[in-house]
């Protein structure tokens, strides 16, 4: 037998083998994967390496960097306004070549309401250079309607820092500033925490990370309140959800490929 011919045989031989192996490791029980000897673990009912533990869902990542994943919910595929609307109802911001763009007709919202999530959103300011400033490709990303992480051209572009492009608006300046140029696509990838309200009381504020174009620029910072404009922001009591929202600051801003993932309890077993 030559060694070609060998090595096939052995090949033929090893595949049964092997699925036999890969069939025994699935009917194993959970439990066999891990102990129940070991110690709990802290305000939890597992133990450490718990074989009882529940496994994590599966979620298939998107193809691309920045495409949703399996269990996102897709708010603007780059074709129609079907998730958003506008102030007297539909939403008219325009649309055309995969982006939406904002034409002066208001901030437009999402018809779901969401809580904890995690949002991803690329968007673009004008490529022709207008104003300075808050004046020059402002908007702004509002979780819940109420918390703003602010959207600005802030490529080569002084502002007040608490007002620059990431920025918890009003409150917290991004750790670096991680702008692209003019008309560049830029990315938010944001992790939101709703506040919690117990009795009409604040238990514990919003909180946000933010990666900026992939650049880590906040890290569970908290939000002192809702967003407002040269005031001391706080927390008034409302629902565990409400809508994203995007602003109508006057300048012609374009956004594609949005989409959210809701965050619950299920996440972590």
């Amino acid at each position: 037998m030559n060694p070609e011919t060998s090595s096939a045989a052995l090949a033929l031989c090893a595949t049964p083998l092997l699925l036999l192996l890969a069939l025994a490791i699935h009917a194993r029980p959970q439990e066999a994967f891990g102990y129940d000897d070991t110690p709990l673990l802290p305000d939890s009912k597992w133990r450490v390496h718990d074989g009882k533990r529940p496994q994590p869902r599966v979620v298939t990542p998107g193809a691309q960097p920045g495409a949703p994943p399996s269990d996102a919910t897709v708010l603007f595929d780059g074709s129609d306004l079907g998730h958003w609307t506008g102030g007297d109802g539909e939403a008219k911001w325009k649309v055309e070549n995969g982006y939406m763009e904002v034409d002066g007709t208001g901030s437009i919202r999402t018809r779901e309401s969401f809580g904890d999530l995690q949002l991803h959103i690329e968007w673009a300011t004008p490529a022709a250079v207008k104003g300075d400033s808050q004046d020059r490709g402002n908007s702004g990303v509002f979780l819940m309607q109420r918390y703003e992480v602010q959207i600005l051209d802030s490529f080569e572009n002084p502002t007040y820092a608490d007002g620059g492009a990431a920025a918890l608006y009003g409150q917290k300046p991004p750790r670096v500033n991680a702008s692209r140029g003019p008309g560049e696509w830029q990315t938010y990838d944001i992790v939101f925490r709703a506040p919690r309200f117990e009795g009409g009381a604040l238990v514990s504020p919003a909180r946000a990370t933010v990666f900026h174009n992939g650049v880590c620029v906040h890290v569970d910072e908290p939000f002192l309140g809702a967003t407002t404009h040269r005031k001391l922001a706080e927390y008034e009591p409302h629902p565990g959800t409400g809508p994203i929202e995007l602003q109508d600051h006057g300048n012609p801003m374009r956004f594609r490929n949005i989409w959210v993932r809701e965050l619950t309890e299920y996440d972590a077993p």
